[in-house]
């Protein structure tokens, strides 16, 4: 019988404010196996990685490393046993070359020798990888990043890597390449922990799954038991809902516009791009990624003060700032919520504040603090955020809940017009049913939404239109009732109505 290389036996984990993240949590990974771990947001996937990590001691249970008891006070204590972490958000230092940062955590000199770069030149052969080792992390493509990271994990002579969420962020080609390189290195020995709410993707790639619910391990077994509707109920529950495989119904072509685009564009790529968003619309952003559809949001938003073109919310101009916009009754749900969307050092009910202190205070005082605390009681229960409480920090939560926190803001400030970038990126099944409906429900209370997003059959389901962009500029329209992820990926691509701008 095989030893396993990490196993978690009866693993508890409660936090010193009360909060429950594991109850008797169990997990078997073998060595050079790719081993699943999915789960509802807040089900205990963050807190499981980071005692695997070893930046949380568990309060009860026994890890065991390669049938050995162990206790991992330090996520350096993890690391030099052979424990590598790879987080959602890449934690890499920009201004650094890619070869430096890959030796960035290894003993030696700072300045690299030659050594480095021939052991760099090993690394990539095991990954069948190519990347310019002295390209500034800066410059580099999200994809290319995590290559980065899983570059770094080798160098420290990693036997297990943990991958949270590791294609949240990336375009359908640069998620093939992590998938050959997790295959590939999974053949030579090295176990992955995988971390993913793209169930097609753990079902394809891993050989286990353990599935986690209210911080209990709720099934583990051979990934082949499983397919993507028996995994979904697993995790919540319940059915998959309904409402998220719906699409949306064209809005009236007399509803008022909200917001009109004319000419827009920008040095960053935004080429003569003009729409408009009508009352009860929701228009989605599809092209593949480096397009420019991030770059129309911002512009649209006044976050490029470069940008050219005129911007009106309900037939008025709006100046090209972003104050500006959120006066107009715009709103921006950014991509990257850590660190554009929150203030990750204020509570929960000073974040939902935030954009609407005005109407909290009274003249030149400052805001009414039990007025910011009961709209942010009201925001918790009504978007279903999952939290220890108003007082809670964004980093206490999980993506899907952090992500929620970010919309309460603006849902709760008045905004009219809602611009999402990624809205869904990092989180589970469950909680993207319950984003996609506040979508729908924002739109239905007569809001418009603009939403970018790289899963087109999440575009599919959310919106009334679709809008192509290709090299900064919208060559099609479809309504999303007459579309396919298929013609819209043709589009996308290039084939069908060329590169001409379309003004919808």
């Amino acid at each position: 019988m095989v030893t396993p290389l990490l196993s978690l036996t009866g693993v508890g984990k409660e936090f010193p404010n009360g909060t429950v993240a594991l109850r008797d949590a169990r997990l078997t990974v073998l060595p050079g196996s790719v081993h699943g771990l999915v789960g509802a947001n807040g089900a205990g996937k963050s807190t499981m990685i980071k005692v695997i990590a070893g930046a949380h001691a568990p309060t009860s249970g026994v890890v065991r490393w390669k049938g050995e008891e162990v206790v991992w006070r330090t996520p350096g204590a993890a690391n030099k046993a052979g424990v590598a972490t790879i987080m959602q958000h890449v934690p890499l230092a920009p201004t650094l070359t890619v070869l430096e940062n890959v030796f960035l955590g290894t003993p030696g000199p700072w300045r690299l020798p030659k050594a480095r770069r021939a052991e760099f030149a090993r690394l990539l052969e095991r990954v069948g990888y190519a990347i310019d080792p002295d390209a500034e992390v800066a410059g580099l493509a999200i994809g290319e990043r995590q290559m980065v990271a899983i570059l770094q994990a080798l160098a420290t002579g990693a036997e297990l890597v943990v991958m949270d969420e590791p294609t949240a962020s990336l375009a359908e080609g640069e998620r093939q390449v992590v998938f050959d390189v997790v295959r590939r290195l999974s053949a030579q020995g090295t176990a992955f922990l995988y971390v993913s709410h793209f169930l097609d993707e753990v079902l394809s790639l891993t050989d286990r799954v353990t599935v986690l619910r209210d911080g209990t391990v709720v099934e583990e077994g051979d990934t082949a038991g499983y397919d993507e509707d028996r995994l979904v109920q697993v995790i919540v529950g319940r059915d998959l809902l309904e409402a998220e495989r719906r699409g949306a119904e064209p809005v009236p072509a007399d509803a008022p516009v909200l917001l009109s685009v004319r000419g827009l564009g920008s040095p960053s790529g935004v080429r003569e791009v003009s729409f408009e968003a009508r009352a009860g619309e929701v228009i989605g952003l599809a092209g593949l990624l480096g397009s420019g559809r991030s770059e129309i949001l911002h512009a649209v938003y006044g976050a490029d003060p470069r940008a050219t073109g005129e911007v009106l919310v309900e037939g008025r101009p709006v100046r090209r700032t972003p104050r500006a916009a959120v006066a107009a009754g715009m709103a921006l749900v950014p991509e990257d919520r850590g660190a554009q969307g929150l203030v990750n050092t204020f509570p929960i009910w000073k974040n939902i504040s935030l954009p609407d202190l005005p109407s909290l205070s009274s003249g030149r005082s400052l805001p009414r603090e039990p007025d910011e605390h009961e709209r942010a009681a009201r925001a918790i229960a009504d978007l279903g955020i999952v939290c220890a409480g108003p007082d809670a920090l964004p980093t206490e939560l999980s993506g899907g809940n952090a992500q929620k926190v970010v919309f309460g803001k603006w849902l709760y400030g008045g905004a009219r017009v809602f611009m999402l970038d990624e809205p869904t990126a990092g989180v589970d099944v469950g909680a993207k049913a319950d984003i996609l409906e506040l979508v729908r429900r924002f739109a239905a209370d007569g809001g418009a939404v603009l939403v970018v997003s790289s899963e087109f059959e999440e575009i599919l389901a959310v919106a009334t239109r679709v809008l192509v962009v290709r090299e900064g500029r919208v060559v099609a329209e479809r309504a999303a009732h007459e579309t396919s992820e298929e013609e819209l990926l043709m589009l996308a691509n290039g084939f069908g109505e060329g590169g001409a701008n379309h003004a919808a």
